[in-house]
């Protein structure tokens, strides 16, 4: 199985070489707490969706309207250069194939997906459009949700299928990539935040679960198999979440043709306007920091992010956690790595706050900073 293929090259770790993975997936005190994840309508989130930011204000500050343009009113044209589609993947064609399908309808350089699904899953498949494609690199390390369903090769007790599956996968498991994967074929501990078992119908079991990016599911099944001592194996799988994207606004490759037909036969482009989503909903899992006008085109060349640049900050940003620094418009200017933590970029008057990792805004799209 190779659901997040890439993920699990960028995330590979290297356990120690112990086949046993019961021993390695009891960790019933740490699962105790990451069980703890459902909102006020008993739905599971992934960690991301747990916390609640505030917007702290270092420094009040206007934005020049003449420079820069916010998302939602960004032109269509420039949306279809440089937005995200959340792609409802059907089953047959491989994400490759989506994505270079997409390319093809509206004519691009190129495009890119997040998130390596195999032929016969379906669900949640974002794809980048031509200048976006960078985008990918901040989403395939956010959590992942899917909805599967587990066969049992022999029957068993739904009560012991329900204690297997809460005390010994939940929490941080030990997992070794299937024989067909695109990554070396080595024990590496994964993390998984919940499962929900939605229903049990004799050896069928129909779950949702919560993991870090570069979990194997089919992998998951195999080990919950062997852990009841029947084997098991997974029947179906579909992709629920990816990152920030679910299943709200996913679109399928049918409706996505039509939406540009609509626009570049009749000029109607409300439909696709819908199912384009801008540059900076690929961030909508990372906290924030906002820069001056004046600290934009800077940034844009490479440099840092020091503290006498930010406007304001969002809460709870731990150093060495990936930020998204944004413009006072909400454009996204890039990601970096925090390099202090959200209470000292809004006390501190110097230092190093953001160190940049990729840079997403065109030079010149701000004035540069005057040298006093």
């Amino acid at each position: 199985m190779t659901e997040d293929t890439k993920e699990a090259q960028n995330q590979s770790s290297n356990p120690e070489n112990n086949t046993n993975v019961n021993n390695e997936t009891n960790a019933s005190s740490e699962n105790a707490l990451d069980y703890e994840c459902l909102n006020e309508n008993n739905e599971c989130l992934l960690p991301f969706e747990r916390i609640k930011r505030t917007v702290l204000i270092r420094k009040e500050a206007i934005t020049d309207p003449k420079f820069g343009c916010k998302p939602e009113d960004r032109t269509t044209e420039e949306l279809i250069r440089t937005g995200i589609i959340n792609v409802d993947k059907n089953k047959g064609p491989t994400s490759h194939q989506i994505s270079s399908y997409i390319q093809k309808i509206f004519k691009l350089k190129k495009s890119g997906h997040s998130g390596t699904l195999d032929p016969k899953v379906t669900g949640v498949l974002p794809v980048a459009l031509e200048k976006s494609t960078k985008i990918v690199l901040a989403l395939l390390n956010a959590g992942k949700e899917y909805v599967c369903l587990m066969h049992i090769h022999k029957d068993v007790e739904p009560k012991k299928i329900k204690e297997i599956m809460f005390k010994k996968f939940i929490g941080k498991i030990k997992q070794l990539p299937p024989i067909k994967s695109a990554v070396k074929r080595q024990w590496r501990y994964r993390k998984i935040y919940y499962i929900d078992i939605l229903e049990i119908n004799g050896k069928d079991v129909l779950f949702t679960v919560g993991c870090q990016a570069g979990t194997y599911i089919r992998k998951l099944c195999s080990d919950i198999g062997k852990e009841l001592g029947t084997g098991a194996h997974m029947a179906e799988l579909r992709r629920s979440k990816a990152g920030p994207f679910n299943e709200t606004n996913v679109t399928n490759l049918i409706d996505i043709h039509d939406a540009n037909s609509f626009y570049k036969e009749d000029g109607n482009d409300k439909w696709l306007r819908q199912i384009i989503l801008p540059l900076e909903s690929g961030t909508d899992h990372l906290p924030k920091v906002w820069i001056f006008d004046t600290t934009v085109d800077t940034l844009c060349h490479g440099a840092d992010l020091h503290v006498p640049g930010i406007s304001k900050i969002e809460s709870d940003i731990q150093e060495g956690e990936v930020v998204a620094v944004m413009t006072l418009k909400n454009e996204l200017v890039l990601i970096g790595e925090a390099r202090m933590i959200s209470a000292q970029m809004k006390k501190k008057n110097k230092g190093l706050a953001v160190k940049t990792t990729r840079v997403f805004m065109e030079r010149g799209t701000y004035p540069r900073m005057k040298k006093k």
